[in-house]
C-alpha cells in the first residue's frame, strides 16, 4: 500500500459513521460528542473499583467526568453493554432506562 493510500486510510478510519465520504464537513461540528472506544474502559476503571452495583446515574456522573459533557443514552447503553460483557453487577445487555 502507497504512502497516499495509508494516509487516505488513516484519515477514513476516524471518520463518522453515516456521513457522506464528500462534503459537509462543516456539518460535523454540529454533531454530539460521543464517548470514545478509549474513552469507555476510563469510564469502566472508575466504576469497577466501587464493587457493587452500578446504575445509570453512576455511569453518567463518570462519563461527565471524563468528557466534561453531558451524556447521552446512547454513551450510557455503550457503558452499559460493556458492563454486561464483563458481567458486572448493573450491566445490562438490554437497553437501560434513559436519564
Amino acid at each position: 500500500m502507497g504512502l497516499v493510500s495509508r494516509i487516505v486510510a488513516f484519515l477514513s478510519a476516524g471518520y463518522p459513521t453515516g456521513v457522506p465520504a464528500v462534503g459537509y464537513a462543516p456539518l460535523l461540528a454540529l454533531l454530539p460528542r460521543r464517548v470514545s472506544d478509549e474513552e469507555i474502559p476510563l469510564i469502566i476503571g472508575k466504576l469497577v473499583p466501587r464493587r457493587g452495583p452500578v446504575d445509570n446515574v453512576d455511569i453518567g456522573v463518570e462519563i461527565t467526568r471524563v468528557t466534561h459533557e453531558m451524556p447521552s443514552a446512547d454513551d450510557i447503553d455503550r457503558v452499559q453493554r460493556r458492563l454486561a460483557a464483563i458481567a458486572w453487577p448493573g450491566g445490562r445487555p438490554d437497553k437501560p432506562k434513559a436519564l
